[in-house]
C-alpha cells in the first residue's frame, strides 16, 4: 500500500531561528538525511538543507512539517535527481 497524503493542500513556509532551529511546512516526503545533509520534498519543489550536526527533531507528515536541529550553513531548493526514491518512496512502495 502506498502512502498518500489527503486533505488540505500543503502550505509551504520556512522558518529559521538564528542558524540553529529550522521549521519547515509543506513537506511531503524526506529522501535521505544524515548529520551534514537533509533533502525533502515539499509542496513546491525539493529542499536541501546542509550543516553540521543536522538533526530531525520533529517530522510529522500528516501536518506536513518538519523541525531540524543544528548548525544550519544553506538552504536551497533543487531539481530532484532523476531516478532516485525517497525512503518513504522504499519502505511503503
Amino acid at each position: 500500500m502506498a502512502y498518500e497524503i489527503t486533505g488540505a493542500p500543503l502550505h509551504h513556509r520556512l522558518e529559521l531561528d538564528g542558524r540553529e532551529r529550522l521549521t519547515v511546512s509543506g513537506v511531503e516526503d524526506v529522501a535521505r538525511f544524515d548529520e551534514t545533509c537533509i533533502v525533502m520534498s515539499t509542496c513546491v519543489g525539493e529542499l536541501v538543507v546542509t550543516g553540521e550536526g543536522l538533526h530531525i527533531g520533529k517530522l510529522t507528515l500528516d501536518g506536513g512539517e518538519l523541525h531540524v536541529d543544528g548548525h544550519i550553513d544553506s538552504i536551497s531548493y533543487e531539481e530532484p535527481a532523476a531516478g532516485h526514491t525517497s525512503l518513504l518512496s522504499r519502505l511503503f512502495g
